[in-house]
């Protein structure tokens, strides 16, 4: 039998002494490492949750997006930024818009000043655009299946004037299903309420349009199997440092990926997504109010490139969801559909009216 009286003596003191303060100094560097990525970039720490990871936690609307457009305008070519006499006038613009729908809830008179997200305390922002990718802002062009599938995604903002199927005529948006990605993750008149909730192993991203909720699991699991999938995808996500990944795919193909009505949207219509969709979404806390966010979205069936969009989201606690109730006394579907068969002589069944 091996004698190991000796390791009792002074050098294996001295060896177990070196291995732990080996492992000390391992672990030290690892915290002080840790820290360094958990700290804003000025310096101050960055809050992290109860069980260690980087806190994004909070009620982040995006209403201070009005202002910018998701296709860069022409006169500021790849210019990223607007100056200040650029954002003044944005400021400006945002201004008149709070004033008119001011006025029409003081004077009693119907219209989107009852349902449009307040600005009163909103200030523009200095991008030129949503999209920082391709570099001069603009939505990348549709390939020939692009082109082809894009009329079979238009809705009633699209100009169709033929409603006969609800499944067919109407996007699931119209249909009260879902605004889908990423137009989930881009401003609309109303609505606008983005919160991120965080447990062990998981972090949800709570849209108040449509009250959907992503619940993104972060714990190393395995995408979900091919053949499954889904109106919002199958997101996974992870830490790199401080920045929240996540990755969806698994789409069903049956969501437009860009609605008509979002500022600044393409012209040619509701653009159309396949199930080989792909978005790949950072989430950076800079500062206690403020996240740096970034959506990539990948679809090469549809886009000739990939397109990033990229904005800031600002705190706001005081934000407060309100109730998405999409089908409560909603005829609209039906109205349009009777609408348009009495238009084109056919009865509410779709027969022929008699002479």
């Amino acid at each position: 039998m091996r004698d190991t009286s000796r390791l009792r003596g002074p050098v294996g003191l001295r060896a177990g002494l070196t291995l732990g303060l080996a492992s000390l100094a391992i672990g030290a560097a690892v915290a002080q490492q840790a820290d360094a990525q958990l700290m804003y970039p000025d310096g101050s720490p960055h809050p992290v949750t109860a069980w260690g990871d980087p806190d994004l936690q909070g009620m982040w609307p995006i209403m201070h997006l009005f202002s910018t457009p998701l296709q860069r305008p022409e006169e500021f070519g790849n210019r990223r930024f607007r100056t200040e006499e650029e954002i003044a006038r944005a400021q400006a613009s945002l201004d008149r818009r709070e004033a008119n729908y001011r006025g029409e809830i003081d004077s009693g008179r119907m219209g989107m000043g009852h349902w449009a997200e307040t600005t009163q305390s909103v200030a523009a922002i200095e991008l030129t655009s949503l999209i920082s990718y391709p570099e001069d802002g603009q939505f990348p062009g549709l390939t020939a299946l692009g082109e082809e599938l894009r009329p079979l995604f238009g809705s009633d903002d699209f100009g169709r004037q033929v409603f006969d199927s609800p499944s067919e005529d109407f996007d699931p948006w119209d249909r009260c299903i879902t605004r889908g990605l990423p137009s989930s993750m881009l401003p609309y008149n109303y609505n606008n309420g983005i919160r991120i909730i965080q447990s062990p192993g998981f972090v949800v991203i709570d849209t108040e349009m449509i009250h959907e909720s992503r619940i993104v699991p972060i714990d190393g699991r395995p995408p979900l199997d091919s053949g499954i999938r889904q109106w919002m995808g199958s997101s996974r996500g992870y830490w790199e440092g401080k920045t929240l990944v996540v990755e969806t795919t698994n789409f069903n193909g049956e969501v437009n990926m860009i609605i008509v009505g979002i500022p600044g949207a393409p012209r040619t219509g509701d653009i159309p997504s396949t199930a080989g969709m792909r978005t790949i979404e950072r989430f950076t806390r800079i500062a206690d109010d403020r996240i740096d966010y970034e959506m990539t979205i990948e679809d090469p069936e549809i886009l000739n490139d990939r397109w990033t969009i990229s904005y800031p989201m600002i705190l706001d606690p005081e934000y407060r969801f309100f109730e998405y109730a999409c089908h409560e006394d909603n005829t609209a579907v039906r109205n349009f559909i009777e609408t348009s068969r009495f238009e084109r002589g056919l009865t509410a069944s779709g027969e022929p009216l008699e002479e």
